[in-house]
């Protein structure tokens, strides 16, 4: 099962600091995305970073006479950016995750 990994060479703190340091990588590349969302034909419009902060929010000026509109449009676009976000999040921990096979290289002879 460990063939070709040196067991008395593997170093875990050395291990858990590349993961660290990866997953650190990640997340300022991560923060650097922008994802934005739009409902109504454009009429709400909303963007956020990679760190799922909002950085941007539209809406139409005619919206306004109309909470419900508003309200469902906001709603819609809301659900759309998160589905974004989580589906980068995904996306990163996935690329970490193949990743790690490097880490293996650590303890090998």
């Amino acid at each position: 099962m460990f063939d070709g990994i040196d067991l008395k060479n593997l170093n875990l703190g050395d291990m858990i600091n590349k993961f660290q340091d990866m997953a650190k990588e990640q997340q300022e590349k991560s923060a650097q995305n922008l994802f934005t969302a739009k409902a109504g034909g454009g009429m709400v419009e909303i963007s956020i970073n990679g760190n799922s902060e909002v950085v941007d929010l539209k809406i139409d000026d005619s919206l306004f006479e109309d909470k419900d509109s508003l309200q469902i449009l906001l709603i819609s676009c809301m659900n759309d950016i998160i589905k974004q976000s989580e589906e980068n999040k995904k996306r990163m921990a996935m690329n970490l995750m193949g990743n790690l096979g490097g880490l293996g290289n650590l303890g090998q002879k």
